[in-house]
């Protein structure tokens, strides 16, 4: 049962470790391909116009009390994120690095080119569809091994300090993280909430999904 996932699963394109800075072409051919399709589920959501993400949620919420913009607050939740790792013992690689450039060109293309549906129906299905992408891109560039990102990354060394499956920690930290930032003024909608009960599940059926395909 993908549910019971507890560990990130190994094919023929993942790297032997993270800290690769010259990987096999096919690592680095599938970490971009796992990413674009994060990305396009991150921009899917945003023109879905359900409700973010939940730690652009906690951006949106920080940002309200201190006056910084979303952005530079998003900024400084990745190296608080990243800060955490020392304890987790989590390394960076050149997919973190990759993670942030590949994910928000994503994101920007999706906005530009893809509109919002009309109907209401319409946008819950797209949606849906977003969170489903997002579980799938972290399957796929998690899978390849060239290291996680921020928020990844607490999420695989959490689950490594716990033992815990990948599913309940991921459902953990985005909950967690939803909530703090409707406590601090952040906009819920459905599609939050789609995403933070969502993503634990779609991510551990990506990574099994992944699997099977490559075994």
């Amino acid at each position: 049962m993908f549910l019971s996932i507890k560990n990130i699963p190994k094919v023929h394109w993942s790297s032997e470790k993270p800290l690769n800075f010259k990987p096999k072409f096919s690592t680095f051919f599938y970490l971009c391909v796992g990413l674009g399709i994060f990305g396009l589920g991150e921009g899917l959501l945003i023109i879905s116009y359900t409700g973010a993400s939940p730690w652009s949620v906690l951006a949106q919420g920080i940002s309200l009390n201190i006056g910084f913009s979303i952005g530079l607050v998003t900024f400084f939740v990745s190296l608080f994120a990243l800060s955490l790792w020392i304890f987790l013992d989590q390394k960076p690689g050149i997919g973190t690095v990759f993670n942030i450039i590949i994910i928000a060109a994503m994101i920007d293309f999706s906005i530009a080119f893809i509109e919002t549906p009309e109907s209401y129906l319409g946008q819950l299905v797209m949606a849906i569809i977003a969170v489903s992408l997002v579980g799938l891109g972290s399957g796929i560039y998690l899978i390849a091994n060239l290291g996680p990102g921020p928020r990844d990354g607490l999420m695989t060394g959490l689950q490594r300090k716990t033992n815990f499956p990948i599913a309940a920690v991921r459902a953990f930290l985005e909950i967690t993280v939803v909530s703090i930032g409707w406590y601090l003024g952040g906009t819920v909608g459905i599609g939050t909430l789609l995403f933070a009960f969502g993503i634990g599940p779609a991510v551990a059926l990506g990574l099994f999904l992944v699997k099977k395909i490559f075994s």
